[in-house]
């Protein structure tokens, strides 16, 4: 669970969060919003690569800013931009990179390597230089890289906004199938349908809270009344 307790964060003097409460208990979450919302601050929260200006953010009762690598182990964040992440020349070197923090042995961390290749159908391009790889395929292995450390919750920004259709369903249909809390900043209504919440942001403030269909529906009043894409 990831709670938001009276939570502001300001850059500079441009506020962009103000007084968030909320518990996100959820399996599935969605975080909907216009640009500049605050959406992705939010989410940036909840892993701690943000600390609020002000009010607190616990993670399974870990507070971000003072227990930060037990918040980091906790919850696994994947950038919209794939090559923010991708590190080391190679496939599997850049999976086996994410595990360095945790000093395993190495003969452990070739067989998760190896597990992870599989499973993201990367094992074909074990050796393939990272950057080389499609669009497709370095958002899979910035996934990869992610769940390859085993963490109990994952933070998605905007998965999907770089990729077409087909790759877009792919780590959609992923991302549906993981057993780890999922919350996902979008702009893709569609890929929400299934979700068991979806949170509008807009202003800096959760303006609705609840089911899919509701809060994709106001969200659609709010774009057609304010004119936000």
């Amino acid at each position: 669970m990831i709670h938001f307790d009276a939570v502001s964060h300001a850059y500079g003097e441009r506020s962009v969060l103000t007084e968030i409460s909320v518990e996100l208990t959820e399996h599935r979450i969605g975080v909907i919003g216009g640009n500049g919302s605050g959406k992705s601050t939010l989410a940036r929260l909840c892993n701690g690569l943000i600390i609020p200006t002000s009010g607190t953010v616990t993670v399974r009762g870990h507070n971000t800013k003072k227990d930060l690598a037990k918040v980091r182990r906790l919850v696994g964040f994947v950038f919209q931009d794939p090559d923010l992440q991708i590190i080391m020349p190679t496939v599997e070197e850049d999976l086996a990179f994410s595990l360095r923090p945790q000093r395993l042995p190495h003969d452990q961390v070739q067989a998760r390597v190896d597990l992870w290749l599989k499973k993201f159908h990367l094992d074909s391009h074990r050796t393939h230089p990272a950057h080389l790889l499609s669009g497709g395929q370095k958002q899979l292995l910035a996934i990869a890289a992610i769940l390859i450390t085993e963490p109990e919750i994952l933070i998605f920004d905007e998965p999907t906004t770089l990729l077409d259709l087909k790759n877009t369903r792919i780590v959609m249909n992923l991302i549906a199938s993981l057993d780890q809390q999922v919350i996902v900043v979008t702009h893709d209504l569609d890929c929400l349908a299934s979700f068991d919440r979806v949170i509008v942001v807009d202003n800096g403030r959760i303006v609705a809270d609840g089911r899919p269909d509701e809060a994709i529906t106001f969200y659609q009043h709010l774009i057609s009344q304010s004119g936000l894409d």
